[in-house]
C-alpha cells in the first residue's frame, strides 16, 4: 500500500501531467500492433501539438518518426511518460522516465496486482517505490489521460473532441473512461479532464478528487469507483469538495457479485452498500446506479443554472405523456402545479383543439404546433410564480408520414427543428426559467434512420444554444431531480445545511 505519508503532487506537476509539452512512448513498435502504438497514433489523430517520442530498444522507425532504443536517448527533457510494454520491463522504463526528469506517467500495461499473484504484486511495489523518488503514475492496468485542451487522450481515443468543458472525470476502469468520453461528446457533456487510473498504484480517486476540487476549469466532478485506499481521507476530501462543487459518483462492486468482479478487475474491494449509501448521504454526494445516469446528471448540472429547482410545465407529447410526467416527477420529488386558472386561458388560445389541455402538463393534442404558439405557450407558463423550470416534449418522428404526405423526400426539410431552437433560447432568456428538451424516438427501425438523422441535428441545434437534451422524461426528470436536491440541502455560501457526523472509514481497497 502507499505510505500515508506521501505529500500530494504540486500543481506545477499536475500542469506538466496534464498539459505536456513533450511526450516519451515506451512500447512503440514498428509493426504497430501494440498498445504504444496505438496511443502514438491516436496522439497524432486528435492533434497534440507537442513532441512525441517513441522508444523501443531494436530502434527504427515509425511512421516515418524515429525510434529511441532508451528514454535517455531522447534529444529534450519529457514532461511525461507513456508506459506500455510487458509488465516485467514496467519497473525499468519508469525508472528510466524519473531519471529524466519526467513530472509523470501513465502505464498502460497490466499484469499486476488485478493477478492476484506473488509477481505481480511485487512489480507493483516496485512501482510505488519508484513513485517515491519522485514521478508521479497514473495506473498501471489503465486507459490514461484525457485532456483536450492539451491534445492528450485516452488509448483508444484519436477521435475525441477537442473542445474542453466544464466536467472531470475520476475512473477505476479504462473502459468506462472512454465510453464516458464518447457519450459526452453527443449528449453534450464538455469535458475537462478524463483520467482511468486503473489498480490506482500512486494517483488515485482521492487525490484525483481533490486536485479537480481545486481545478478552475472543473465545474463538476464524476467518479467511477470500484475501492477506496483510505476511507477516512476520501470521506473527508469528498466532503469539502462536494461543498463547492457537485460530486456525482457511480460505485461498482456494491453488491455480492459485483464485489467479486472488482476484485478481478483491479484488484479492489467493493465495499458496503450500507456504508456508501451512509457516504453520499453525510457528504452531499450524488450517487448513481450507472454510467448513463452519471453522464445525464453531469449534463444537467453542467447546462442548467444553480438553483432549486421544485416545480415545472410539461409541455407537448400527449395525454398519456403528461400522465407519466405527473407520476415520474412526484416519485423523484419534483412538482407539477396546476397552472393559474387566468394563464390555463391565455395558453388554451395557442393550442389547437379540440382535444387539447392548458391545465399543466400542456397536452397539445397535435405533434405540428408551431415554434411561435410553443413561444406563447412557455412565455404565458412562465408568469405563474410558483414554476421554476419548463420541459417540451417532442415526438419528432410523427413528422415523418406528414413530408411523405406532401411528397417530401427528407423529413427534416419539413420539421422545423431549427426554429424550435431558437424559440426556447428566447424564451429561457426571457423568462429566466430554464427550458429542458426531450426527444423521445419509438421509431427505431431501418425506415427510419431518417428520424434519427433528425433527432441528431435537433439534438446537435438545442445544444449549441446551452439547453440541456434528453431521450426520455424520467431520464430528464431524474438528472433534474438531483440538482435540485444538490441546491436546495447548500446554504447561499455552498455549504452543506445538515450537520455532518463523520464516519470513520469506507472498506479498504
Amino acid at each position: 500500500m502507499r505510505s500515508e505519508n506521501k505529500e500530494p503532487a504540486r500543481q506545477d506537476v499536475f500542469d506538466r501531467i496534464f498539459h505536456p509539452g513533450s511526450i516519451a512512448i515506451i512500447g512503440v513498435s514498428s509493426k504497430g500492433n501494440v498498445f504504444g502504438s496505438g496511443i502514438f497514433n491516436a496522439l497524432v489523430a486528435i492533434g497534440y501539438e507537442g513532441s512525441i517520442y517513441g522508444v523501443n530498444p531494436k530502434g527504427g522507425e515509425y511512421c516515418g518518426r524515429k525510434l529511441y532504443r532508451s528514454v535517455q536517448e531522447i534529444p529534450e527533457p519529457i514532461d511525461f511518460a507513456i508506459i506500455a510494454v510487458p509488465a516485467e520491463h514496467v519497473p525499468k522504463a519508469l525508472e528510466d522516465c524519473r531519471l529524466k526528469g519526467a513530472a509523470g506517467a501513465e502505464i498502460l500495461s497490466s499484469g499486476f496486482s488485478e493477478l492476484g499473484t506473488p509477481e505481480g504484486l511485487r512489480l507493483e511495489r516496485e512501482i510505488r517505490d519508484i513513485c517515491s523518488r519522485g514521478i508521479r503514475v497514473v495506473g498501471p492496468n489503465c486507459f490514461g489521460i484525457y485532456c483536450p485542451r492539451s491534445g492528450l487522450t485516452l488509448l483508444p481515443g484519436p477521435d475525441l473532441s477537442r473542445e474542453s468543458g466544464p466536467v472531470g472525470f475520476v475512473s477505476q476502469s479504462g473502459g468506462m473512461s472512454i465510453d464516458f468520453a464518447h457519450i459526452g461528446k453527443w449528449m453534450g457533456v464538455g469535458l475537462s479532464k478524463v483520467v482511468s487510473f486503473g489498480n490506482g498504484a500512486d494517483l488515485r480517486e482521492t487525490e484525483l478528487l481533490s486536485y479537480l476540487g481545486n481545478d478552475p476549469e472543473t465545474k463538476v466532478i464524476a467518479m467511477y469507483i470500484e475501492g477506496v485506499e483510505d476511507g477516512a481521507r476520501f470521506f473527508s476530501v469528498l466532503k469539502d469538495v462536494a461543498a463547492k462543487k457537485p460530486v456525482i459518483i457511480n460505485k461498482g462492486g456494491l453488491s455480492e457479485s459485483g464485489s467479486r468482479a472488482v476484485a478481478s478487475h483491479t484488484a479492489s474491494m467493493g465495499g458496503s452498500s450500507r456504508i456508501w449509501q451512509a457516504v453520499m448521504s453525510q457528504s452531499g454526494a450524488i450517487q448513481v446506479g450507472d454510467l448513463w445516469e452519471m453522464a445525464e446528471v453531469c449534463h444537467a448540472f453542467s447546462l442548467l443554472p444553480e438553483r432549486a429547482y421544485r416545480n415545472i410545465t410539461v409541455a407537448g407529447g400527449g395525454g398519456a405523456l403528461g400522465v407519466s410526467a405527473c407520476d415520474t416527477a412526484e416519485r423523484y420529488g419534483l412538482g407539477i402545479p396546476m397552472l393559474d386558472p387566468a394563464i390555463s386561458e391565455k395558453i388554451l388560445d395557442f393550442l389547437p383543439k379540440p382535444g387539447s389541455s392548458a391545465k399543466n402538463p400542456i397536452d397539445a393534442a397535435n405533434p405540428y404546433v408551431s415554434p411561435q404558439a410553443y413561444r406563447e405557450i412557455f412565455l404565458h407558463a412562465a408568469q405563474d410564480p410558483r414554476v421554476d423550470l419548463q420541459i417540451l416534449v417532442l415526438l419528432l418522428h410523427h413528422y415523418k408520414p406528414l413530408a411523405m404526405g406532401f411528397g417530401i423526400d427528407f423529413v427534416k426539410d419539413i420539421a422545423p427543428y431549427r426554429e424550435m431552437a431558437e424559440m426556447a433560447s428566447e424564451v429561457s432568456a426571457k423568462t429566466g426559467k430554464p427550458l429542458m428538451l426531450v426527444l423521445p424516438n419509438f421509431r427505431q427501425g431501418m425506415d427510419s434512420l431518417d428520424i434519427e438523422e433528425l433527432i441528431r441535428d435537433t439534438r446537435s441545434a438545442f445544444l449549441s444554444r446551452g439547453i440541456p437534451v434528453f431521450n426520455d422524461l424520467v431520464s430528464a426528470l431524474r438528472a433534474l431531480s438531483h440538482v435540485a436536491g444538490y441546491y436546495a440541502q447548500r446554504s447561499p455560501g455552498g455549504i452543506l445545511k445538515k450537520s455532518v457526523d463523520p464516519i470513520s472509514a469506507i472498506l479498504p481497497a
